[in-house]
């Protein structure tokens, strides 16, 4: 970590020529990766990342430096630098009393994961591998991963905020390809969470795996489903991918600030149906996307951001809530010291309802029922979003029946948020890592299973 009194010289040279805000970001990451291909390993990686980024808002804008290099003269220089992109202020002297900030809520590490053997880890992706290759000749790929990192962090700001955090996180995931003449299919599964090693106390990876591969197989018996206007039933098994991509990110207040989202300027309006509320909770124990502080200092919290329909809230980070006249909502996050922190997501769901999940197909004549969902496209100017069916079936007079393949959901993220009919209790979350402007974040998003009464659903033409 660095010392206080650096730090304090830090913010005091870089708003020596003016500013409104400073900070400075230290980081100490180790990682871990072992990947598994063709049952052998291919990748076994590990090191240490340690470095440091400071940053100044002024008026409407922030300007940022880092440095890998920790002595106090890299330091400085780097933040007398970025005093001279300061223009037009007048010189300060500031005086800044630290104080420091203790978490409000807390993740205890059972087992660290630098304290478990690297051949205990190099196991379990064998373990994995095998299971897959177990389930039949017409598995072709196995590709298991393995990843690990503990990060050490210290924030120390102008306003007098100092905070220390240590994150942990473990991520385990398998994909599977099969083919049958030709036909080629691929599945994945994964696990993961702000948690050590103890995960793999709660999961089994030879499940994992066969869980991966059976789809796999599966899909290569799948029909080519027929495309057009249907009612789809989501399930809670499928992931809030679709409340992460085509609602999330047009809830970041960088874009709706920029007038780059469907939802700029509708605080305070109807944006989705009554019976909806989305939260994004960065509190919730041991999820991938929680932390006790976000990047830029600030107590991680649980951010309504749809409430029965009303849009109320946007996620920001300090830029953006100093812009807004806002408080800052924990959602200020990056990948490392390299990167500014941008307003992102950490664990994003819509709010279970009490119906039950078996109910949803009921009285569909034809339609299509999503059991996992793969990748997707979202257009956040209008809220346009294209997503691929991993796993799908057919329902027929209010029956889950034929397996299909091929599907895609072509929709728009508030017209969906206005036509949900059906909102069951069963709440499931999915882990992964989110994109944007170049850096990845972990991320949990979670869906109970709904009902969208029409949707165009893409598949082979008729």
């Amino acid at each position: 970590m660095l010392k206080e009194e650096l730090c304090h010289d830090l913010i005091r040279a870089a708003l020596s020529r003016g500013g409104d805000y400073c900070d400075v970001f230290f980081e100490s990451k180790t990682p871990l990766s072992i990947s598994l291909e063709d049952g052998n390993i291919e990748r076994f990686l590990t090191g240490n990342d340690t470095g440091a980024g400071i940053r100044v808002i002024s008026r409407d804008r922030s300007c940022y430096a880092y440095t890998n290099e920790l002595t106090s003269g890299a330091l400085l220089e780097a933040a007398k630098g970025l005093s001279l992109a300061v223009k037009g202020r007048e010189p300060q002297d500031i005086t800044i009393k630290l104080m420091h900030s203790k978490p409000a809520i807390d993740f205890k590490i059972l087992k660290p994961p630098a304290s478990v053997k690297a051949e205990e880890k190099t196991d379990l992706v064998k373990r994995a591998d095998s299971a897959a290759r177990a389930q039949g000749d017409k598995i072709r790929q196995v590709s298991v991963s393995y990843n690990d990192y503990i990060q050490r962090v210290m924030i120390v700001n102008s306003e007098g905020i100092l905070c220390e955090d240590e994150r942990v996180q473990s991520f385990f995931t398998v994909t599977v390809v099969a083919s049958d003449g030709g036909v080629i299919q691929s599945a994945y599964e994964s696990a993961g969470g702000f948690t050590g090693f103890e995960l793999f106390d709660s999961i089994d990876v030879e499940d994992v795996a066969v869980k991966a591969a059976k789809r796999a197989l599966s899909m290569l018996k799948a029909s080519r489903i027929q495309g057009g206007r249907m009612p789809v039933v989501i399930s809670s098994e499928a992931g809030g991918t679709m409340i992460h991509e085509a609602v999330g990110h047009g809830l970041e207040a960088d874009l709706t600030g920029q007038g780059l989202s469907v939802y700029a300027g509708k605080l305070g309006q109807r944006v989705a149906s009554d019976a909806i509320t989305v939260i994004d909770d960065g509190t919730i124990p041991y999820k991938r996307g929680s932390f006790r502080f976000d990047d830029e200092g600030t107590h991680s919290g649980r951010n309504v951001l749809v409430e029965n329909g009303i849009l109320v809230k946007y996620m920001n980070d300090r830029l953006w809530a100093m812009k807004d006249g806002v408080a800052p909502t924990g959602n200020g996050r990056r990948e490392s010291y390299k990167y500014r922190p941008i307003p992102r997501m950490t664990n994003t769901y819509l709010a279970a309802g009490t119906d039950k999940a078996e109910v949803a197909v009921k009285g569909i004549k034809e339609g299509l029922f999503v059991k996992k969902m793969g990748g997707g496209q979202v257009n956040t100017v209008n809220g346009d979003f294209v997503f691929d069916v991993q796993e799908g079936y057919l329902i027929k007079d209010g029956c889950v029946e034929e397996l299909v393949r091929g599907a895609t959901l072509c929709g728009n993220g508030p017209e969906v948020l206005k036509s949900i009919d059906f909102i069951s209790s069963d709440l499931e979350f999915a882990i992964g890592t989110c994109g944007k402007d170049g850096q990845g974040v972990p991320v949990t998003d979670a869906l109970p299973t709904i009902r969208i009464p029409e949707i165009v659903v893409g598949g082979a033409s008729r």
